[in-house]
């Protein structure tokens, strides 16, 4: 559950917190940064026909599990994106819900005693903190309490933002103590550290008759919290509202996912806490908003599910942070200074202005940021940071420099690139060409008559180029980089990296024709037969001896195979567009985002991981909710299902399997 301020509250169905991310609430202090975790779990128990049961479920390092409530759980299931539970205690039923506010540092959890022959007595046990959300907690300090009507107030220490929590009727008793070692099982097999100790506050008791509700609220925010009706009632019209953008003939797993993309789509706040527009989440649990991930997330997340406004906001934005030509990669946590390392940011913001203005005809909008974009195009020409430049000799673009990590296959761990593709990157060299080619239609829309002949003449020159320099003929595909320091030497003396990885398919998916019918259809047959899985596109061929066919293991494991064979879920819809781009076949090229559908069930549901193990059964890694996994997918079938049966650019082919 997600609140647009970058706050969260998010655990497992069985209610055992496996990540030191899992909370009732981790507030956003500012949004979207300086999360803190404040409440860690809420353990219920109920006292029904003189029998206690114990509803809770904590794993300690031990490894005990105590209490054993998930025994008790009789069914789970999303009620328009919020996750429900329902307890069953000898004839009585016990129904527990959670959401957030949106727009406020505040968390509900209600319970509801339902088919119940008899009153119930209703004890909650909190279970606080208070860190950085990445951290962990150990005990033995005591935080400050003040009494509340029907709850406390709680502050860790001096300067820490104080928060509340509250019951909508019954008792708090003051009863303060910690709990020791509990266990998360996630984080060891990450290699980190698993153990954190918890403080309880104090005990909320509350008889329940039949049918009757019971509320907890835990808040951040200084004024009072909307009633739990009020605030039910508000989440429920906002999400159908949301839901509802969806197509009617969707798929009920397109209509989940219109769901999901909401979770993306934040505010920000200057380190004066003003508003600072409009952005757009990583991951959940661990990013905040980097401006690669946001503009190739921007068309699915808030195009494809009619939040035009939202889009506008989000291209407003980080045009105000692009310096020298370069958008920023990552804003950090803690609101320091963004950090400019990223080559392909800045050229997929053309694609997201390309897909918003195709979606709205917006032309003040492209009036207004078209100064920006050219002086992006004019800082790449006269060359800008981290030896990003063109080649004067053919107009391509080179990138990087020794011990950073430029492109999306951006691993590093202390001095080590992982995959540093340092030169010309092939799909850097598909977005510039993208690029170009959209400066010279919006120019001509602008009349500046003038650039538009200069922007049409460079990306001829770049299209001339692009297959003479990254076409194999030997193994039918795209070098994946050109012309830097690393890889072999072709027959023309040029370094060259061979490595068979997807970054080719943008070459095809983007639709500028970048190569011929024939040359593009090899791409996505190579693709298809090396690097394709159900679940998205390898990210390297399994016979590259490179090949890590799991993510596991510490930091350094794990990111040494981020991108030598882990399957990335936002390239299937890529590929699913660049296979219909190729043959023709709509039905087919849906049917291979279908693939995704089983997965919403798997890891955190409702959403798409970030990346899944290279090898069958394709285990869900990394972030648990990835906004371009989730928006690639939403925008590749909506394009799908507005294309005409055939590809209009190549000649229709037999479908291949």
């Amino acid at each position: 559950m997600t609140n647009a301020l970058g706050g969260f509250a998010c655990g497992s169905v069985a209610q055992a917190n496996t990540r030191r991310y899992h909370g009732v609430l981790i507030a956003s202090l500012r949004p979207l940064v300086q999360r803190v975790l404040m409440v860690a779990k809420l353990e219920p128990t109920v006292r029904y026909r003189g029998e206690d049961f114990h509803l809770g479920c904590s794993e300690f390092a031990d490894g005990t599990l105590a209490p054993r409530g998930c025994e008790r759980l009789s069914a789970f299931h999303l009620e328009n994106g919020l996750p429900v539970w329902t307890y069953a205690l000898a004839d009585a039923l016990l129904e527990e819900r959670i959401w957030m506010a949106d727009g406020r540092n505040t968390s509900y959890v209600r319970f509801k005693l339902d088919a119940a022959s008899a009153p119930a007595d209703l004890e909650l046990l909190p279970l606080c903190t208070y860190r950085d959300y990445h951290s962990q907690t150990r005990g033995g300090w005591e935080l400050t309490l003040e009494p509340e009507e029907h709850g406390c107030r709680l502050t860790a220490f001096a300067g820490a933002q104080p928060y509340r929590l509250l019951t909508d009727r019954g008792q708090f008793e003051l009863s303060t103590d910690w709990y020791w070692n509990f266990y998360h099982r996630i984080e060891a097999e990450r290699g980190l550290d698993a153990r954190e100790d918890l403080f309880r506050p104090g005990l909320f008791r509350a008889r329940l008759q039949p049918g009757e509700t019971l509320t907890f609220i835990a808040t951040a925010e200084a004024a009072s919290p909307d009633t739990s009706a009020t605030a039910l009632k508000h989440e429920c019209l906002r999400r159908h509202a949301r839901v509802h953008a969806a197509p009617a003939e969707a798929p009920p797993w397109i209509r989940w996912l219109t769901l999901a993309a909401d979770q993306f789509i934040v505010r920000r706040t200057g380190a004066d806490g003003t508003p600072d527009g409009t952005t757009v989440i990583a991951g959940y649990p661990w990013f905040s908003d980097w401006g690669r991930d946001t503009m190739i997330a921007l068309p699915g997340l808030a195009l494809a599910t009619g939040r035009m406004a939202d889009a506008a906001a989000i291209l407003r934005t980080f045009a105000t942070y692009v310096s020298e030509g370069m958008l920023p990669n990552r804003f950090p946590d803690n609101g320091e200074t963004a950090e400019y390392n990223t080559v392909d940011a800045t050229l997929w913001y053309f694609h997201a202005l390309a897909s918003y203005l195709e979606a709205t005809r917006d032309r003040p909008l492209l009036r207004e940021l078209y100064p920006t974009l050219r002086g992006i195009i004019d800082w790449h020409r006269r060359g800008t940071r981290h030896a990003i430049h063109i080649d004067p000799e053919d107009g391509l673009l080179f990138a990087g420099e020794p011990r950073v990590q430029l492109t999306w296959m951006d691993a590093k761990v202390g001095d080590w690139v992982v995959t540093p593709r340092i030169g010309k990157a092939v799909e850097v060299n598909a977005l510039w060409h993208y690029a170009l080619f959209s400066m010279a239609k919006w120019a001509r829309t602008l009349r500046d008559t003038s650039a538009a002949r200069d922007y049409d003449e460079r990306a001829r020159r770049v299209a001339a180029a692009f297959a003479d320099a990254f076409w194999f003929e030997g193994g039918r595909y795209l070098y994946d980089v050109v012309g830097g320091p690393e890889g072999t030497l072709d027959a023309r003396g040029r370094r060259v990296d061979a490595s068979l990885r997807p970054n080719q398919i943008f070459a095809v998916s983007l639709g500028t024709d970048l190569l011929d019918a024939q040359r593009a259809r090899a791409v996505v047959d190579i693709c298809a037969q090396e690097l394709l899985t159900p679940v998205g596109l390898r990210s390297l061929s399994p016979r590259d001896p490179r090949y890590a066919a799991e993510y596991r293991g510490g930091p350094r494991e794990r990111d040494g195979a981020y991108h030598q064979g882990t399957v990335w879920t936002w390239l299937l819809g890529p590929f699913a567009l660049a296979h219909h781009r190729v043959y023709g076949e709509r039905a087919h090229a849906q049917a291979l985002l279908a693939g995704l559908a089983p997965h919403l069930n798997d890891a955190c549901i409702g959403s798409i991981s970030e990346i899944m193990d290279g090898d069958a059964p394709h285990a869900p890694r990394g972030c648990f909710a990835q906004a371009w996994s989730v928006a690639e997918t939403l925008r590749a079938w909506h394009a799908l299902s507005r294309s005409p049966a055939a590809s209009a650019s190549l000649p229709k082919q037999p479908t291949r399997p």
